[in-house]
């Protein structure tokens, strides 16, 4: 139901650059953060799992830069604009998504990668198809598909082995804090699309009438310096003794 809509946000080769370009960056950011998580990390299985899902990061980041500055440079006159994104209802891979690695456990951190990595492999499998005539930009996201597929396989799979008893709260926390998060970027979506409706608003509606007001009311006036009424006069010389 919803391949119209990705096929109408993918639909322009500039906003696709630009979105190709920002998922790299999403990227690069969550493979810096795995780095760390393996740092900290006391669990030698999950700390050789998190360089590996690092690495795949940095490769993904790669592949979406990669394919973002094709787009650029085959499509030079389409790149301009302020075509609308929607970044909000096509996002990409929300990697740890602002999660303060250092303060989370290997539990918590798991759970939380999981869902992103679930949403993330759905996502991306509907862009795939969402692109029918963009075969190398397809080729990118399936190859970025099977790894996500794996990352949240694995994702699971420890999440049972290090808290089998906790693992149903963890992913219900962790999908709230999703949910919020989802919340937040939605509502502040909407907040930019009200008010720049009410600021059209304001400029065509309210501004117009008091633009002819003023023009009727220096229409009234006469051009070069004028004479005061002595009153005025006598009233201005006071004030300059004073």
């Amino acid at each position: 139901m919803l391949q119209p809509l990705y096929r109408w946000i993918w639909r322009h080769p500039g906003p696709r650059a630009r979105k190709l370009l920002n998922f790299a960056a999403v990227e690069a950011d969550g493979g810096r953060d795995l780095v760390r998580a393996a740092e900290l990390t006391r669990d030698p299985v999950l700390r050789r799992l998190y360089l590996a899902h690092a690495s795949d990061e940095s490769r993904h980041a790669g592949l979406f830069r990669g394919r973002g500055i094709e787009l650029l440079h085959d499509h030079p006159s389409k790149t301009g604009g302020s075509v609308y994104e929607a970044e909000w209802l096509a996002p990409g891979e929300r990697g740890l998504d602002d999660l303060r690695v250092e303060k989370e456990g290997d539990g918590a951190l798991l759970a939380f990668l999981h869902l992103s990595e679930k949403a993330a492999a759905r996502a991306f499998a509907q862009y795939v198809d969402a692109l029918p005539d963009d075969p190398a930009t397809r080729e990118v996201f399936e190859k970025v598909l099977r790894d996500e597929e794996f990352h949240m396989n694995y994702t699971r799979a420890q999440l049972s082995r290090i808290e089998p008893e906790k693992q149903r709260i963890l992913i219900w926390r962790a999908r709230l804090g999703r949910l919020w998060k989802g919340y937040l970027r939605v509502a502040t979506a909407l907040a930019g699309l009200v008010s720049g409706l009410v600021l059209k608003l304001i400029y065509f509606l309210i501004l117009p009438p008091f633009a002819l007001l003023a023009k009727r009311a220096a229409a009234r006036e006469t051009e070069g310096w004028h004479a005061i009424a002595a009153e005025r006069g006598a009233a201005t010389g006071k004030q300059d003794q004073s």
